[in-house]
């Protein structure tokens, strides 16, 4: 089924990101927006525009009833959920569909098994994907812990089931700290999900964030675009993603993806998403899927050449994926810097009015962001404002071009981690590729000394 409109259910970037895609398909779209977000650029933009609630996301984009009847208002014939919100929430998916209208995401069951961490991780051990090694499932019961951490040696990790974000997670490095660990895992869980479960792993000491993008058409096929290297984490918040990765050789992306696209057609999966894995000497483990489009999606499409949100929709419709395997061919490298709100030492958020705002340009620059000056920054939501992503031929041409583009990027009124992303490319282990997801929290208490 062709779709004609779109109800946009998210906001900033990614809201603007999914209105320009539509639009170069001739799709018409539908803002849907809180109170605190009426002057927002996608609002602006969009054919339509319909107030959900107010600024809390809890009575605005996570309102369910108020986004369904915004969709039945417009006569939108689709959702897009974008990325966090309710992108993720099997739920929704159900509802969307149970009213008629095409959710352009995953099988609603896909997003639920998924979701569900101990969940994910038995389904990825059934369809052939390395695990860390740790418990089959949920643990509650201290004995057991005990043992399974004195098979697979310590330290080992706790996290929650239901979790993210590094809540609910746990490294014990000391048997006799175990039942302590896990009694705050499970509280720390509960509180932030709603869900005390928790489950125990090996704790890796030192690896990279390796992340495989999958495109599957619900019908048994399916794809990979290689892999992106999210290894610079600030409190396991991803800050700057590059693509290909600097450690993956070509033949462990072959095998690799190779083997994530096998299980994502064995799943039968539709749309987009991503296998994350730790990589560690040559060694991939299964951490988690993201049923969604992620935050870092345009450095695949800057080496690959495909608009990741035209392929979602047209997935959406029932059309095929729009290149085989083979057709995949991957060129150059690309690197994306989050442009946070925030001020670039502490990090606490920095709301307010954008003053002056010019985004640079030139050759292979692309800036995903909805600011522009006199835009007011409001303080309800994440604070990521752009995304600054540069390609280039290689990876320290690609270094160049970031380089000089973070020099011309102006957003002034609001402190921004622009000087954080221009300090690191300062850093000689930066440069060379040389770091982990332990990597950057070193180097910021470095600047503190």
């Amino acid at each position: 089924m062709a779709i004609e409109k779109v109800l946009i259910a998210n906001r900033g970037e990614i809201a603007l990101r999914i209105h320009r895609a539509c639009h170069e398909m001739g799709i018409r779209t539908v803002a849907a927006h809180s109170t605190a977000d009426a002057d927002a650029m996608h609002v602006r933009l969009a054919d339509e525009a319909i107030c959900i609630g107010p600024p809390s996301a809890t009575d605005s984009y996570l309102n369910i009833p108020n986004l369904i009847s915004a969709a039945e208002i417009s006569h939108a014939d689709a959702i897009h959920p974008g990325y966090g919100f309710l992108s993720e929430n099997a739920k929704f998916a159900e509802i969307v569909e149970a009213h008629g209208i095409i959710w352009i995401g995953p099988k609603p069951e896909h997003i639920r098994t998924m979701g569900d961490k101990v969940q994910a991780k038995r389904t990825a051990g059934a369809l052939g994907l390395p695990l860390v090694p740790g418990s089959d499932g949920a643990i509650s019961d201290l004995a057991e812990a005990k043992k399974i951490a004195a098979e697979i040696g310590y330290p080992v990790i706790i996290k929650a089931a239901s979790g993210g974000g590094g809540r609910g997670m746990k490294v014990v490095n000391d048997p006799a700290d175990l039942e302590a660990q896990m009694l705050q895992a499970g509280s720390e869980a509960a509180a932030a999900f709603g869900d005390a479960t928790v489950y125990l792993e090996k704790y890796l000491g030192d690896p990279r964030h390796i992340e495989f993008q999958i495109f599957g058409d619900g019908n048994g096929k399916a794809i990979h675009l290689g892999e992106r290297d999210c290894s610079l984490q600030r409190r396991h918040q991803k800050v700057l993603e590059e693509a290909p990765s600097p450690v993956i050789t070509p033949e462990e992306r072959e095998r690799m993806g190779g083997v994530v696209a096998k299980a994502m057609a064995d799943m039968g999966y539709r749309g987009a998403g991503t296998i994350e894995f730790l990589w560690e000497d040559g060694k991939f483990y299964f951490i988690e899927m993201n049923t969604r489009l992620q935050v870092e999606h345009p450095v695949t499409e800057a080496i690959t050449g495909l608009d990741l949100v035209r392929e979602q929709i047209r997935i959406a419709e029932g059309m095929p994926l729009t290149l085989r395997q083979e057709d995949v061919q991957f060129r150059g490298h690309a690197i994306e810097c989050r442009i946070n709100a925030e001020d670039p030492r502490t990090f606490a958020p920095s709301p307010g009015t954008v003053t002056q705002y010019h985004a640079p340009g030139g050759m292979n620059v692309r800036v995903d962001s909805g600011l522009y000056a006199g835009y007011r920054i409001p303080p309800y939501y994440d604070s990521m404002i752009a995304k600054l992503i540069v390609y280039g031929t290689t990876r320290a041409g690609a270094l160049r071009r970031l380089r000089r583009a973070l020099e011309e990027f102006v957003i002034e009124g609001v402190k921004t981690t622009i000087p954080l992303h221009q300090a690191l490319l300062d850093d000689q282990e930066f440069l060379e590729g040389d770091y982990s997801i332990k990597w950057l929290e070193a180097w910021l208490a470095k600047q503190e000394d």
